[in-house]
């Protein structure tokens, strides 16, 4: 999966990066290379916390077997803050 991330310098010479397909995910380094790493974990942070969430709104019978369940996280209405 791949995400669109901008990268700018603050007033204060720190780089910010914002990954703009999951709207709040933002992080900072004193470096390009250390923001990159940061937002790294921020976006997979993000995506753990989403896909609670997702999990938690889910209805799951009760099995005894396999249960597969398939998530499209490329769906906007999962990459929405709510």
């Amino acid at each position: 999966m791949k995400f669109h991330i901008t990268f700018e310098r603050d007033e204060d010479g720190r780089y910010v990066a914002e990954c703009t397909d999951l709207p709040g995910c933002l992080s900072e380094g004193d470096s390009p290379e250390e923001a990159m790493e940061n937002i790294s974990e921020a976006i997979i942070g993000c995506l753990k916390s989403r896909l609670k969430k997702t999990g938690e709104k889910l209805k799951i019978p009760s099995i005894d077997g396999k249960l597969d369940i398939s998530i499209d996280v490329t769906e906007p209405k999962y990459a929405e803050a709510s």
